[in-house]
C-alpha cells in the first residue's frame, strides 16, 4: 500500500472519531515535518464528510502545520549539520539545496510563502530559515498566511462546491491557489497601509 493510501485509509477511519480534530492538527505536524505528502488527498473527504466542522478542521490543520513550523526552524537554526545528510536523502539533495537557499536570501518572505502553496517541501523552507538565521516572526507570519490560504481555500471549495469541491481542484488548483494568494497579500496590505 503507497504512503498516499495509507493517509487515505487513517483518514477513513478518523473521519467520525470523537478524536478527529486532535488527530488531524497531528497528521498537520507530521506533514509538515517528517512526512512529506499532500495532505489534501485526504482533508479534502474528511472536510466533505464533517462538513459541520469545515472550519475547524481548516484552523486545527494550520495550527498543527505552525506547531511544526516551530520545530522546522529550530531545526534548521540549531541542528542542521547534524542532520544534514538524512535531509539531503529524504527531502531534496545539495543542488537543489544551494538554489533555494539563493531564494531565501533573495526574496525570503515571499520564497516562504510560496514554498506553503506550491509542491516545494515546505520542510527545505523551514529548515532554511532557521539555517539563514531569517526573521522568526516574518517566517511564522509567511507560513501562517500560506497555509491559512490553502487549507481555508480547500475549506471554501467544499463549502461551495461540496462533492464537486475535489474535481474543481484537481481541474483549477493553481489557478485557485494563485488567486486566493493574490487576495490574502492585497487584504493584508491594505491593513498596513490603512493602519
Amino acid at each position: 500500500m503507497s504512503k498516499t493510501k495509507k493517509v487515505q485509509a487513517f483518514f477513513n477511519k478518523m473521519i467520525h472519531s470523537k478524536h478527529m480534530l486532535t488527530s488531524i492538527c497531528f497528521a498537520s505536524f507530521l506533514e509538515s515535518t517528517v512526512v512529506p505528502i499532500p495532505l489534501e488527498t485526504a482533508l479534502i473527504p474528511l472536510m466533505q464528510a464533517r462538513r459541520e466542522k469545515l472550519w475547524m478542521i481548516a484552523t486545527v490543520t494550520t495550527i498543527g502545520c505552525l506547531i511544526g513550523a516551530v520545530i522546522g526552524y529550530v531545526v534548521g537554526l540549531y541542528l542542521f549539520d547534524w542532520l544534514r545528510e538524512p535531509i539531503m536523502q529524504y527531502i531534496t539533495n545539495e543542488q537543489q539545496f544551494a538554489q533555494f537557499q539563493t531564494q531565501i536570501e533573495a526574496h525570503g518572505f515571499w520564497f516562504i510563502f510560496s514554498t506553503g502553496v506550491t509542491p516545494i517541501p515546505l520542510q527545505v523552507a523551514m529548515l532554511l530559515a532557521g539555517l539563514t538565521d531569517y526573521s522568526f516572526a516574518l517566517y511564522m507570519l509567511a507560513v501562517a498566511s500560506s497555509r491559512c490560504v490553502r487549507y481555508f481555500g480547500i475549506a471554501i471549495l467544499v463549502y461551495y462546491f461540496g462533492n464537486k469541491a475535489e474535481e474543481v481542484i484537481r481541474r483549477h488548483k493553481y489557478k485557485a491557489l494563485i488567486g486566493i494568494s493574490i487576495i490574502l497579500v492585497a487584504i493584508v496590505l491594505s491593513q498596513i497601509w490603512l493602519a
